[in-house]
């Protein structure tokens, strides 16, 4: 007796099976690696260097940046 696992769509159901099953593993990783990669408990950044950041990617304006600057070092 022979089994046909792919529903009858022969083996292109063994290709979309494999393709799924690896879509699945990429967004387990994916998750996985998102996950860590934004959750930075322990770092070294001081506050000024935040604002220095937050300038850098247009967070904030240069009238905020050098707010902030003028408060911390106060």
């Amino acid at each position: 007796m022979r089994y046909n696992y792919a529903l009858g769509w022969g083996w292109w159901g063994g290709l979309l099976t494999s393709f799924v099953g690896i879509a699945f593993i990429v967004l387990v990783v994916w998750a996985f690696v998102h996950a860590i990669g934004h959750h930075n408990y322990i770092t070294n950044q001081t506050p000024l260097d935040i604002a220095k950041e937050r300038y850098a990617k247009g967070e904030i304006n240069k009238d905020q940046f050098m707010q902030i600057k003028k408060d911390l070092e106060d």
